[in-house]
């Protein structure tokens, strides 16, 4: 159907294979892609002989390391805001495409997935993770939140986890995707080629899993989720880190270095995931993806993301310096004004 250089969408048998093509640059999701896979999708919900969708990534890196977050931030530095929400707001219209979808959608993950990667495999009907796989949401780290449907998504996992991978930005094994739900099939990274094979032949999707489906091993977080449990149900981004404090004095290592990790994030960008993560659990998918725009709407004026994308993918010195530097001096005030509505006509409309 389509084979445009960054995304190539065509029909195999009974499946559409939307294979994310920019390899070197781990498939981030540029605009074009967005609007090439939407238009796969909307072309193969319609179509019969289309019973399930198979999403890969190119290489052997990455599914998707995310939204090509360094080309929004040129876009915003040179004032050019209102084309950078064209591109948020078109990927978020493809996340709500992703989790109606009216057939299978599966996933086949195997390397980074990471932001925009996150919202194009996790709203589906599978997401089959290899080996290589690597989860996280590190937005807070540049000054941003996690979006793409996080808002939704991490308020639903077990044992306070969103919220605590929302205030860490940390990263994840296969095991650990598995024992969270994140991860629906484990499967062998060699065996992917074949996996999506077998799905295009057509055939029960749940059973084609099951048969490539194997034991992720022992997840390294298990052990750690009571302490998550008890730490991130505070009240407060201050809160947490009291709890965390508290902990790690009793000799916790994993918690002293959680706490550590968080202290080095945007202090405004923690406030604002926190404050998502407590709102999501109660909002629908659509609600989650109009607070989300709203959201992203406001942070593209803020410092912050400029900063942290320029420490992290521009002059990458890794020295961010936040503007507020600390949790007291973000004022409540400037966390509400980013959930507020936006005008009528501005609002994100589902389509």
């Amino acid at each position: 159907m389509s084979s445009i250089g960054e995304v190539i969408c065509e029909r195999q048998g009974s499946a559409g294979i939307v294979t994310l093509n920019r390899p070197a640059a781990l498939n981030a999701l540029t605009l074009g892609m967005v609007r090439e896979m939407r238009k796969a999708l909307d072309a193969w919900a319609g179509d019969p002989a289309v019973t399930r969708i198979v999403v890969t990534g190119a290489g052997e890196k990455a599914f998707c390391a995310g939204g090509d977050v360094r080309r929004l931030h040129d876009l915003g530095k040179a004032g050019e805001k209102a084309e950078a929400l064209v591109f948020w707001r078109e990927e978020y219209q493809l996340n709500t495409l992703i989790k109606r979808y009216p057939k299978p959608y599966i996933s086949l993950i195997d390397g980074i997935c990471m932001g925009g990667g996150v919202g194009l495999s996790l709203h589906g009907t599978y997401r089959v993770a290899g080996s290589r796989y690597l989860f996280a949401m590190p937005e807070v780290g540049i000054g941003f939140f996690p979006d793409v449907g996080g808002t939704y998504a991490l308020p639903r996992l077990s044992h306070r986890a969103g919220m605590y991978l929302a205030l860490t930005g940390e990263r994840l094994r296969l095991a650990d995707g598995v024992l969270l739900g994140l991860v629906t099939h484990a499967a062998a990274s060699e065996a992917m080629p074949e996996i999506k094979e077998a799905l295009s032949a057509g055939g029960p999707v749940g059973d084609i899993l099951a048969r490539y489906s194997i034991d992720p091993g022992a997840a390294p977080l298990q052990p750690h989720l009571p302490l998550i449990e008890e730490c991130f149900s505070g009240d407060s981004v201050g809160e947490i880190l009291d709890r965390l404090d508290r902990a790690a004095a009793t000799g916790s290592e994993f918690v002293e270095r959680t706490a550590a990790t968080m202290r080095t994030k945007s202090p405004t960008s923690l406030r604002l995931a926190f404050e998502q993560v407590r709102r999501g659990g109660s909002l629908t998918f659509e609600e989650a993806m109009q607070l989300e725009f709203r959201m992203v709407s406001r942070i593209i004026d803020d410092h912050d993301f400029y900063e942290g994308v320029r420490a992290a993918l521009v002059d990458k010195d890794g020295k961010p310096v936040w503007k507020p530097a600390t949790l007291d001096a973000v004022e409540a005030e400037m966390i509400e004004r980013h959930f507020a509505p936006l005008p009528p006509g501005d609002e994100l409309k589902v389509i």
